[in-house]
């Protein structure tokens, strides 16, 4: 199976280094994306939106011979849905890792503070806030790793509104690996109908599995996340 990795905010492909080996062993064929704009920390950002990486996973899955599985971890989730909203007969399945299929007309995350239009890595204390489960399992060196290879993030890409237009999404299977959030929580927020999770009663086929840890599973539970990666697909 065609796999095709795709990194959360402040990471690039390199971020999946972890994973891709166990999954290349299991006979993928495995591309960890870098998203335009992660390239460095000198990348020109400017410009650069939503639709910029949506594009860059529809290009990716384009060069493909064959249906690929898209792995999105984190903001890169909502990239993911936006190109399975423009690919759908191309797309087998879609895993969402500690993220979920963003909706149309919603942000990622809009309330991050940017710094000359571009979004850095805040300080660990915003994760730590109000009992967040983000920074569990992370030892001081993998934070410091963390941080050293951290790239700002456009602003758009934060802050501009998902596009989606075809409800043949729908009928692409998914499954959301959840790391800081339990089943009942996921429950909660479909009934409340959080923005990350108001699609879930629209799609027809939804894995939901559990693996507690940090909200970057690949650095904290990395063979764990290898071998459930490995399973659904």
């Amino acid at each position: 199976m065609k796999l095709i990795l795709v990194p959360g905010f402040w990471l690039d492909g390199s971020s999946w280094d972890g994973v891709t080996p166990a999954l290349e062993a299991a006979g993928h064929d495995v591309t960890a994306l870098t998203l335009p704009g992660l390239e460095s920390v000198d990348a020109d950002r400017s410009g650069i939106g939503l639709s910029d990486h949506v594009d860059a996973i529809v290009a990716a899955i384009d060069e493909s011979d064959e249906p690929v599985v898209l792995v999105g971890h984190s903001g890169g989730g909502a990239a993911v849905h936006g190109a399975v909203d423009r690919r759908p007969d191309r797309v087998a399945r879609a895993v969402y890792v500690d993220s979920g299929p963003l909706p149309d007309g919603a942000s990622i995350n809009a309330a991050l503070p940017d710094e000359g239009g571009e979004i850095p890595l805040p300080p660990w204390d915003v994760f730590r806030s109000d009992g967040s489960r983000d920074l569990d399992d992370f030892t001081e060196a993998q934070l410091e790793d963390f941080r050293a290879r951290a790239i700002p993030i456009p602003i758009g890409v934060a802050r501009d509104p998902q596009v989606l237009r075809d409800e043949a999404r729908f009928d692409v299977p998914i499954t959301l690996i959840s790391t800081t959030f339990t089943r009942q929580e996921i429950d909660d927020y479909v009934a409340a109908g959080e923005d990350y999770f108001s699609e879930l009663p629209k799609i027809k086929d939804v894995t939901i599995i559990e693996l507690p840890t940090s909200h970057w599973p690949q650095f904290t539970r990395t063979e764990q996340l290898a071998e459930v990666l490995r399973d659904t697909v």
